[in-house]
């Protein structure tokens, strides 16, 4: 039996390590229908879910359709008293029979095992995504590492079967370090796959935020020891917990500038809607401040400004749009420009993706470009930088435009046209750039709803769908 490589710091990173203090946390997690099934819940929690929901969700227990072996359910006592006041959030954290009634989807999403060299590592892009963790203070019901959460067993490469598992230091150190001496002794490329040095990092999960400060310092320190110079870090929790960002935890950064002070983080945050940051009044309206702008939960403004205060830090929100929590164009052009008034950037909106049960989740792809639309109209143009993605096995791509006057001559018009661009390209990146243009499918969730209606496609999004060569040398012409 084989023992896992231990976990050696350099001198530098030992010296920082030895400052860091862990926090204490009481997040006050309820984990588990059973709980609320049992009325083992504080007594103010007792009707979260109605009898009849518990009910109906207690009758698909240890059946195929069982909510619980698809996604767990955990939520926070923070988050519990944001969604009582919201019918969003309840949505977004309470269990649905919904979630099973067609479990069609992916395994592996994105295929990101096709992508994986080493146990825990996703090298799919530029960057290096981790599984530092497996779990989250909270759990979101349309989470697509649902497979990671749920300790699923997916198909491998090599056709054996068998859950996601975490990335481990030494290991992941070791590949960086080997990838970066190929690439350098290669003239900047790596001779198999095309890539460039591996210079940034994205830790993710499971949220990462729901590691102790020794453990983000251990991880931290590592990365920038073998050369990374940005380090992401994928967190929820300053929804779920805001707490979490206490002043040990800015210590544990600070001092890990102090020593590394070349690397970048770079949190990349997730709210799903403004009623996770924005206080209420006893109406349930948000509540404006004098000096302009709405106001926030305490605690989430407080971790906020102490995140934007440092300027080696940036903020990123990404979100997808998910049925009944944020389809809501005003409800999403508050959030982008309270972000933004609060140092948060609006990076990405994403089209839910094909997880298992995602046609509980998804709303179709046009509908999603509208909404990112109109909820940018009243926006200025540092307030709507934010683009709408979806996430093909090829890689990240845009939707572009949505038409709603046909494409005169080009078969496959009549209706409209949807413009794809891809924005990232798995490997070299060799197609990065590059269009497909289809024609309108209103009721399409994902790629397969379009297959039919192929106009152009160099970037190579639908190489299976029934497009023709005609409609190549049409459009071309």
């Amino acid at each position: 039996m084989s023992t896992k490589e231990k976990f050696q710091p350099t001198a530098k990173a030992q010296a920082f390590l030895d400052g860091v203090e862990n926090g204490k946390y009481d997040r006050q997690i309820i984990t588990g229908l059973k709980k609320f099934l049992d009325k083992k819940v504080p007594e103010d929690m007792l009707n979260f879910y109605s009898p009849e929901e518990l009910q109906v969700l207690q009758n698909l227990k240890g059946t195929d359709l069982d909510v619980e072996a698809r996604m767990p359910v955990k939520i926070t006592r923070h988050y519990y008293d944001l969604a009582k006041n919201s019918k969003p959030i309840q949505v977004l954290v309470k269990a649905s029979p919904k979630e099973t009634f067609d479990l069609d989807g992916a395994q592996d999403p994105g295929n990101q095992m096709t992508y994986s060299p080493i146990e825990g590592l996703i090298h799919k892009y530029e960057l290096g995504l981790i599984y530092v963790a497996s779990t989250c203070s909270a759990h979101c019901r349309f989470c697509y590492r649902e497979e990671l959460i749920a300790k699923k067993e997916i198909e491998r490469e090599d056709g054996t079967k068998s859950a996601k598992g975490l990335a481990q230091i030494p290991e992941l150190v070791n590949y960086i370090t080997e990838h970066n001496k190929i690439v350098a002794d290669n003239g900047g490329r790596h001779p198999e796959t095309g890539r460039e040095k591996l210079r940034e990092i994205l830790m993710s999960g499971g949220d990462p935020m729901v590691l102790a400060n020794k453990k983000l310092a251990q991880w931290w320190s590592a990365l920038a020891d073998v050369g990374i110079e940005s380090i992401r870090v994928g967190t929820k929790e300053l929804a779920f917990y805001p707490d979490r960002f206490d002043s040990t935890f800015f210590a544990m950064m600070d001092n890990f500038h102090e020593a590394y002070p070349g690397v970048r983080l770079r949190m990349m945050v997730h709210f799903n809607h403004p009623d996770e940051f924005l206080a209420k009044d006893d109406n349930g309206d948000y509540i404006e401040l004098p000096e302009g702008g709405l106001k926030w939960v305490e605690a989430t403004k407080r971790a906020v400004a102490q995140l934007g205060s440092r300027n080696w830090v940036t903020i990123e929100n990404q979100a997808p749009f998910i049925k009944g929590i944020n389809n809501d164009p005003d409800a999403i052009r508050i959030m982008q420009r309270e972000l933004k008034r609060n140092r948060v950037e609006n990076h990405y909106f994403f089209c839910g993706r094909d997880i298992v049960g995602h046609k509980a989740f998804n709303i179709p792809i046009e509908d999603a470009w509208n909404l990112l639309n109109d909820s940018q109209k009243g926006l200025s143009g540092v307030e709507a930088h934010a683009r709408l993605s979806i996430t093909h096995y090829l890689g990240k791509t845009e939707v572009v435009a949505v038409t709603n006057e046909p494409m005169a001559g080009v078969p496959g018009g009549e209706n409209g046209v949807v413009i794809f661009k891809l924005l990232r390209g798995a490997a070299g990146a060799s197609n990065k750039g590059q269009t497909a243009i289809v024609g309108r499918n209103p009721d399409a969730i994902w790629f397969s709803g379009y297959e039919d209606r192929v106009i152009f496609d160099e970037a190579g999004l639908f190489e299976n769908s029934m497009q023709s060569t005609s409609s190549l040398k049409i459009v071309n012409a």
